[in-house]
């Protein structure tokens, strides 16, 4: 069968997207729909380097992003055609722990689920429903940030609430785990001594997130129920005393109201009053925006800690995504507050956005890794509906 994987990573006013041959799974497209509610622009770099961009005036249903979208992949595509597109959904639930094709019974299931994770799972969805609309023909793939968090042990999934809310469903489900697959994935390919050891992978980024690799396996990860808990994000609270909740409902703010501030207004964002974009606070000279990123580097290394006692010992840390690719900063000072662990870093090599950036004596070996959920997506399309 000819034709390409388009993968689909879509947001509350974004969506990105690339195109990947079937033969190798070589990516020859990626780019980004951004500010659909505003004033859309599509970008996108081919496989010869080539930047193509183009705004729209007005504001865009996904429906009618999506339709542009797909003419720009069948024009793209050197006569061949879309032969499937994988999608990221951020929650499975408990019944969905591997990708799936989508079916009209899967959508109904995963429409169920957008209570867990009110801010994604509707923007996940909405370009499935517009693809099975506009091509009904066309094999689609689900591929959950949940999934690979099912090898969790029960004493890290479940939370001190009464048993029968934990059998509805009331568990850490954790997320990010198409980039842990991807970064498990490389570690075994390229690091494989590595990848036998205890490793925490830290996914920082406007998402941020930790996960504890026993022989790359998760056994252990920051984020919960949904994707609010854990660590601090670039406009999410991260951990929460629940009692702050209450506090806000009896002074009277309603359920979205209440939804809004832990979504939207938290986190660096909400310390710094400046910016949730660590770029911007590093940039800046305001004492709250220090104040801001000390306390996001803080949690961080602490919740470091808590999953080195889950995995018994600590022998390898991983620095992922946007945060941790790109802003050495950022991770010489979570690693200083690790040194009492015996990491030691190399300021030479972390300043360089090298690959490895610990020193030879360290105990812990401390790299930096590109993730690539795109690509995780592709071969989980291709393996349930090309490579048949």
């Amino acid at each position: 069968m000819k034709g390409k994987i388009l993968t689909i990573n879509a947001g509350s006013s974004s969506l990105k997207f690339a195109l990947f041959e079937r033969d190798g799974l070589a990516e020859t497209t990626r780019g980004e729909i951004e500010n659909l509610h505003t004033s859309p622009r599509f970008s996108a770099r081919d496989a010869a380097a080539n930047v193509i961009s183009q705004a729209w005036p007005a504001e865009m249903p996904f429906a009618e992003a999506l339709e542009k979208l797909l003419d720009f992949a069948d024009a793209h595509l050197d006569g061949g055609d879309i032969a499937a597109v994988g999608h990221r959904v951020v929650s499975g639930g408990l019944l969905h722990v591997a990708p799936a094709l989508v079916t009209p019974a899967l959508l109904r299931d995963l429409q169920a689920l957008t209570s867990l994770e009110p801010m994604h799972m509707p923007c996940n969805l909405a370009p499935i429903s517009a693809i099975a609309a506009a091509r009904p023909g066309l094999k689609q793939v689900a591929c959950f940030d949940t999934a690979f968090h099912h090898s969790l042990p029960e004493i890290a999934r479940i939370f001190a609430v009464p048993r029968a809310m934990t059998e509805e469903g009331v568990r850490r489900y954790g997320f990010h785990g198409l980039s842990y697959e991807y970064i498990s994935g490389k570690l075994r390919q390229d690091f494989p001594e590595l990848a036998a050891k205890r490793v925490v992978a830290a996914h920082l980024g406007a998402g941020a997130s930790l996960c504890a690799l026993d022989s790359g396996v998760s056994i252990a990860t920051t984020t919960g129920f949904s994707a609010l808990e854990g660590l601090i994000m670039a406009t999410r609270c991260g951990r929460l005393d629940p009692g702050v909740l209450l506090y806000l409902a009896a002074q009277g703010k309603s359920f979205s109201e209440i939804e809004h501030i832990l979504y939207h207004d938290c986190g660096l964002l909400g310390v710094s009053g400046i910016s949730g974009d660590v770029r911007d606070l590093l940039a800046s000279a305001e004492p709250n925006a220090r104040q801001a990123l000390d306390l996001f580097t803080y949690q961080t290394a602490c919740e470091i800690g808590g999953l080195a006692v889950a995995l018994g010992g600590l022998e390898g840390l991983i620095f992922t995504a946007g945060i941790g690719e790109h802003a050495p900063a950022i991770r010489a000072s979570i690693c200083a507050r690790l040194a009492w662990l015996g990491l030691d870093l190399d300021p030479e090599a972390n300043n360089a956005n090298a690959a490895l950036i610990s020193r030879p004596a360290s105990r812990i070996q401390v790299r930096v890794i590109a993730t690539d959920e795109e690509a995780m997506i592709a071969r989980h399309t291709y393996a349930l509906t090309l490579a048949r």
